[in-house]
């Protein structure tokens, strides 16, 4: 314990400090009080050392006695237990230094979700309110053991990857909770990405707010978060409350690369049940792998149908790739990408591609 809380226990003051000083003042003795409120003296001195609490009827009967208002001990109790209360709980936050120290607590700190300059038991508990668990043990339960595998939870070598994990998938719940979602419907969210398909080609530059606002009217929440220290994930999927959260990132800053995850995403919506959970690019992450394929074949004809393979030249070059683009009505990028995937061109070449940037759709608190 260090000597600020030392100080603080030493100094805080019990109801029966007060029940002792009028004792004084009107020269009654314990033993007198304890008669004249049909209690043992024991009884009495448990009430006094803070033991025993000051119930209701206790306070009653101290009414009585010494002629001090019933709501006054019992606000006096309520104080002192909220104070006691505090004090063990800042004793035991103190245990979790660790554990916040694995955090990635200057980005939280940037968004606005944790306010304490230095690391110490005020940054443990807006921490544990950030997450909404009383402590690491729900933490654990909550936000490691269902998106890690067991070998990789047991390394220390990667705390600080699981807690950037952690992080980034509770920012994404918060951020849900602000949205006023209707309740999903599959087949609206299948017009929804078939209207923001329309999109790709261009790839204007309020694409992500086009994203979001499209799919939040089918019911699916569209969340941008940063990537976090040791956890680059380009997104991820999972329900909450009945509707389905997609989570992205901009970890390539690509085009080619951001579309292929929405769809992806969007696929593991539509082909994949409600308990399922899907982290893309995430090392310690178990992924089903037949379902991510799934996913990637879903994404793959939504953006560029696999026969577009069926007349390609011997020599590709730039104008191969915009006709293609063109006749499928798609963007360049996402055809490059796709040819060089297939080994058709060198992942040398990086033409074509547009900057994505989100930072924009940060929340920042």
């Amino acid at each position: 314990m260090n000597q600020q809380l030392k100080d603080e226990r030493a100094l805080l003051s019990k109801p029966g400090d007060t029940i002792l000083e009028t004792l004084e003042h009107i020269r009654m003795s314990q033993v007198e009080l304890a008669e004249r409120m049909g209690r043992t003296p024991s009884k009495i001195n448990d009430i006094i050392s803070g033991k025993e609490p000051i119930t209701n009827n206790t306070a009653l009967q101290l009414e009585k006695v010494l002629g001090i208002d019933c709501q006054f001990w019992l606000n006096l109790e309520m104080l002192y237990r909220e104070k006691l209360s505090r004090l063990n709980e800042a004793e035991e936050l103190e245990q979790y230094i660790d554990w916040i120290n694995q955090h990635p607590v200057r980005e939280l700190k940037k968004c606005g979700y944790l306010k304490s300059d230095r690391v110490g038991p005020q940054m443990v508990q807006e921490a544990l309110q950030f997450y909404g668990v009383v402590s690491p043990v729900q933490w654990e339960s909550i936000y490691v053991k269902q998106y890690a595998s067991t070998s990789f939870r047991k390394s220390d070598a990667h705390q600080t990857a699981l807690s950037s994990l952690a992080a980034w998938l509770r920012i994404g719940e918060l951020e849900m909770k602000n949205l006023d979602l209707p309740a999903y419907d599959k087949d609206a969210f299948k017009k929804a990405i078939t209207v923001i398909r329309k999109i790709v080609a261009d790839h204007p530059d309020n694409f992500a707010q086009i994203i979001q606002e499209t799919c939040m009217k089918a019911g699916v929440a569209i969340i941008y978060t940063m990537c976090l220290p040791k956890a680059p994930v380009s997104g991820a999927t999972r329900w909450i409350a009945g509707n389905p959260l997609i989570q992205l990132t901009d970890r390539y800053k690509a085009n080619d690369h951001f579309w292929f995850t929405f769809y992806h995403e969007a696929g593991h919506v539509l082909l994949h049940g409600k308990k399922d959970i899907f982290i893309e690019e995430f090392a310690g992450y178990q992924a089903d792998k037949e379902k991510e394929e799934e996913a990637n074949r879903f994404a793959a004809k939504w953006l560029l149908p696999e026969e577009f393979e069926n007349n390609l030249p011997k020599h590709i070059d730039g104008t191969d790739i915009l006709k293609i683009a063109k006749e499928y009505d798609t963007h360049p990028a996402i055809v490059l990408g796709r040819l060089q995937h297939l080994g058709y061109l060198p992942f040398s070449i990086a033409g074509f591609r547009e900057k994505v940037t989100l930072e924009n759709y940060y929340q920042k608190k």
